[in-house]
């Protein structure tokens, strides 16, 4: 919006001479001093079960009925609402298939589409903590997670033989081992003293502190207390923040909320973990078929992190059934398989995707105790069942040479049994290192885009980006590209080229170019706030100058609602800058501008 003075005439903005000036450029990844994690925020007023909400939607218990089959039988807190058809997707999802042979107690998760839209009471100040959330971690819109605690025992005095439920609770936040954490302690007391248990579990969490990234929570739950810190934005990738606890009253303390262990789910095809980084770094269709849900559900979110920090923009389902609402969608013929990595357990289902490009079949998950054998890709009509053995079924072609060096190192630490936890720190960082080589060069593109700082002026609308150029980046890729970080030789302008195309660079440049848009609409607020506008206005009319005053007002509303990168202070300024003005104005207009504006 430009707020102009009468006399103003439109200027071409200036282009930038030099797309490799940094320096006189403004940095759209500068950090805003006053708006780090850290700070405390005075939380709202909160109604019951608003706590709850932060965390949770509801928790459901999940039942077998002989005549019914899987039907919910109880839904906590009674209050939470869930359509029909969310209701049949979590009967579904959250019972193992019946040739899964899950005896015992199992623990995954699923991932299924909301089907309507809910308003949420809670909205605005659970955006402010999804600000400072990695782009992994935010609140998932469109869908639903189930975190599920299946328990199958026999049982004589049922019919079936077996006594059957399921724990899940129901969350639109990714923090999966956070979640299994919090469904260890609940579910086990539950199966044994039942709902009593589910509503002092619902009271505890409605206790708790909200989900703020940066801060240390402690998360009392069923006489036990948990202790986590939820990861920022502002966290340099690959570090974790340890939380330490000398307090005798904590019982668990999370070194992570939501990782999973990576050497673990891709040991059984490890030889293959760098075209498997390609495949999701692309967008393309994969399926895991793997001998149960847990294993299902681990391996793809196993997939989907592996391109961490980058975020996986495509649809992924950990465990998927041909029950699922989108069943007939995926698994066309009439059309090319879409974008989504799908995880499955059904034998029906080798024959059902045998047309899907890449399909990775996962063995039993024992620990990896022994050496892996050295597997080639496997041609695609080698697939017939799920009893077909383990490895890749792919016809792809990696655009990157492969690097023996991350599997010596991997097979010397299984030889050597170093323990899981260094075995899986060393991939994480492998993958890390080379989705961070990847995007560097974007990421170095995209900045050149902003304009020179000083082309804002505080009378006219903050400048335009430049416009993405395929082209012109590509030919920056010669003196500034991945080579510089990364030994890896190989076609990397070819994957560069197929990237570009993917739902995955979409997504990040989506969220790039608004935050760079934001960065200058903060700019452009910081330069109104430097003019004397009292000054200014003495060349204008009344008219205009209550036309301006509307205009700094809607500037102020805009930059709460979408909490711009503004530097602390400049709200507060603005403000007093619009009542200076407005006091300035005849008495009968200061009491029209003082009036809250409609929404």
């Amino acid at each position: 919006m430009a707020l102009q003075g009468t006399e103003e005439i439109e200027e071409q903005i200036e282009e930038p001479e030099d797309i490799q000036d940094q320096d006189a450029r403004i940095s759209p990844a500068e950090e805003m001093p006053g708006d780090g994690p850290g700070e405390e925020e005075s939380d709202p007023l909160l109604l019951p079960w608003d706590r709850f909400s932060a965390w949770l939607h509801c928790i459901c218990v999940v039942g077998f009925d002989l005549e019914l089959g899987q039907a919910v039988e109880v839904i906590y807190p009674h209050h939470s609402k869930l359509t029909e058809k969310e209701k049949t997707s979590i009967c579904y999802l959250s019972f193992p298939d019946s040739n899964s042979g899950c005896l015992g107690d199992t623990q995954f998760c699923f991932r299924f589409r909301q089907a309507s839209v809910r308003k949420s009471s809670l909205g605005c100040f659970l955006d402010h903590f999804d600000r400072d959330a990695p782009v992994c971690l935010k609140r998932d819109q469109g869908h639903f997670y189930g975190y599920v605690y299946f328990r199958q025992v026999r049982d004589k005095s049922l019919k079936r033989g077996y006594f059957q439920k399921s724990l899940v609770l129901i969350s639109k936040l990714p923090y999966v081992t956070f979640f299994h954490s919090l469904l260890k302690l609940i579910a086990p007391e539950y199966f044994e003293k039942q709902e009593p248990c589910l509503e002092a579990a619902c009271n505890d969490i409605d206790r708790w502190p909200t989900p703020c990234p940066g801060k240390i929570l402690t998360l009392p739950i069923m006489g036990v207390v948990m202790k986590v810190r939820i990861p920022t934005c502002y966290d340099k990738p690959g570090t974790s923040q340890l939380v330490q606890s000398t307090d005798t009253l904590v019982s668990i303390v999370l070194p992570t909320i939501h990782e999973v262990d990576l050497f673990r789910c891709f040991y059984p095809v490890f030889f293959h973990i760098q075209m498997l980084w390609e495949l999701v770094l692309l967008g393309e269709a994969l399926v895991v078929m793997a001998p149960s849900p847990a294993e299902s559900s681990d391996t793809v979110l196993a997939l989907v992190s592996c391109i961490s920090p980058l975020r996986y923009c495509s649809d992924f389902r950990p465990y998927f059934t041909i029950h699922d609402s989108e069943f007939k969608e995926y698994t066309t013929r009439t059309q090319a398989p879409p974008s989504v990595i799908l995880g499955v357990t059904n034998p029906f289902f080798a024959k059902t995707l045998q047309h899907w490009p890449h399909i990775i079949r996962i063995g039993d998950m024992k620990q990896a105790g022994e050496v892996a054998k050295q597997m080639k890709v496997k041609k695609l009509k080698n697939l017939k069942t799920l009893d077909s053995k383990p490895g890749v079924y792919s016809a792809y072609k990696p655009f990157l040479n492969r690097d023996d060096d991350i599997i010596k190192q991997l097979q010397k630490g299984v030889q050597q049994k170093r323990p899981s936890a260094a075995q899986n720190a060393i991939l994480r960082r492998y993958f890390l290192e080379l989705t961070q080589s990847f995007i560097i060069p974007l990421e170095r593109y995209v900045a050149s885009l902003m304009p020179l700082q000083k082309s804002i002026s505080p009378w006219k609308s903050p400048p335009q980006l430049r416009p993405f150029s395929q082209e012109e980046f590509m030919k920056t890729l010669e003196k500034a590209g991945p080579q510089l970080t990364s030994r890896l030789k190989g076609d990397w302008i070819g994957l560069y080229r197929q990237f570009l195309k993917s739902p995955n660079f979409d997504g990040w440049f989506r969220n790039r170019r608004r935050e760079m848009m934001q960065k200058l609409e903060a700019l452009h607020l910081e330069a109104l706030c430097e003019e004397d506008l009292k000054l200014h206005i003495q060349k204008h009319t009344e008219v205009e100058t209550v036309d301006l005053v509307l205009k700094l007002k809607d500037k102020l509303s805009q930059a709460e609602r979408e909490q711009l990168p503004v530097r602390t202070g400049t709200l507060a300024k603005l403000q007093a800058h619009i009542e200076a003005i407005i006091l300035s104005l005849p008495e009968d207009l200061q009491g029209i501008l003082h009036k809250p504006s409609s929404p």
